[in-house]
């Protein structure tokens, strides 16, 4: 780093085709290796090449999100009639932590083994009372465990001094293809959802929540993502294709199937499964390509996409939404599942 704090790459395989490359700088996943249905093993996920460009990097490619994905209108929330003011870095609101949210931290890292067959990565951070504009001191782990069965399982801790609103995610962008081929246009996608969270000109949530039937948002059974991306629609037009929030169907609490991703052209399927009520359909419609990708890779628009586990966007600002507030003597806690497999 700048300042001279080191930065480590830890390397994880099941041995079975399914491979992980993570930096302790953001908890980012450099690189995510997945066999297709002939065995051939691609990375599935953009990224950089160097320290330097993950620096320079906005696009959040393959980070840790927080203390709170998404965007927070006018950079402001009230907690128990108090009133906070968060870092405007998308101004007039506040985006995914702030200027130097967690994609931008050094996290401690201890690699692990559990059982004889899975391993992973746990990532520690303290973020301070007042980083960023957040009140409290909020200790954060994250774990990355790659299982024997084709799956990354990602979860979430954090405990708090003072009420925050805290609502962790994962920003990796996949192209199941591979990183270097192409938009995701062709890629199918399924998404367990009947509503979704509109937004306003300025990405915020409206506060309504509507139904996703008859729109190109209803993605229940399974569409490219091409097929209605351009289609004259006002919150296509607002968000230049999908950047949305779908609120997923449940039958009850724990883990529940969000979604279901597929390039027929290779096979390779992913699986998202979670215990968060909400799923971030993000297209990669702004991804710009300034900054160099993976093996000099320039990324253009929609060359990756993103399936953000969260909570509903700007919650502290509506009622209606549930609470992301976390309270001193509660633990935040959140597990999402990417499983990998092929279809004939």
């Amino acid at each position: 780093m700048p300042a001279g704090d080191p930065i480590d790459v830890y390397t994880i395989s099941n041995g079975r085709g399914l491979g992980l490359r993570v930096l302790n700088y953001g908890g980012i996943i450099a690189s995510l290796s997945v066999p297709d249905r002939d065995g051939r093993v691609a990375d599935v996920v953009l990224g950089h090449d160097s320290l330097d460009h993950y620096i320079r990097d906005t696009s959040y490619f393959g980070a840790i999100i927080g203390r709170v994905v998404n965007r927070i209108s006018g950079s402001r929330f009230i907690v128990d009639g108090k009133e906070y003011r968060l870092a405007a870095n998308r101004p007039p609101n506040h985006l995914h932590g702030g200027l130097v949210g967690f994609d931008r931290v050094v996290w401690r890292a201890t690699p692990f083994h559990e059982g004889r067959t899975d391993a992973g990565l746990n990532l520690e951070y303290r973020s301070p009372d007042g980083e960023e504009g957040y009140p409290g001191n909020l200790d954060v782990k994250v774990r990355y465990t790659v299982a024997d069965t084709n799956e990354l399982i990602v979860d979430f801790f954090a405990i708090s001094d003072q009420p925050t609103p805290v609502n962790l995610t994962q920003h990796s962008y996949f192209n199941l293809a591979g990183h270097n081929s192409g938009d995701i246009l062709g890629h199918g996608l399924r998404i367990n959802a009947d509503e979704f969270t509109p937004m306003r000109d300025d990405f915020t949530p409206t506060g309504t929540i509507s139904p996703v039937a008859g729109t190109p948002f209803d993605f229940r059974a399974i569409t490219a993502i091409g097929a209605r991306i351009g289609a004259d629609d006002e919150q296509l037009r607002i968000g230049a294709g999908y950047d949305h929030n779908f609120v997923l169907t449940r039958a009850g609490p724990g883990l529940t199937h969000a979604a279901h991703l597929v390039e027929p052209g290779c096979g390779r399927t992913l699986d998202v499964y979670t215990t968060e009520p909400g799923l971030q359909l993000y297209a990669g419609n702004f991804i710009e390509g300034v900054v160099p990708g993976k093996g000099g890779r320039r990324y253009g628009p929609r060359s990756g996409l993103s399936l953000e586990t969260q909570r509903f966007p700007d919650a502290p600002n509506h009622p209606n939404f549930p609470s992301i507030i976390l309270r001193p003597g509660h633990e935040y806690r959140s597990r999402t599942v990417f499983r990998f497999g092929v279809t004939g």
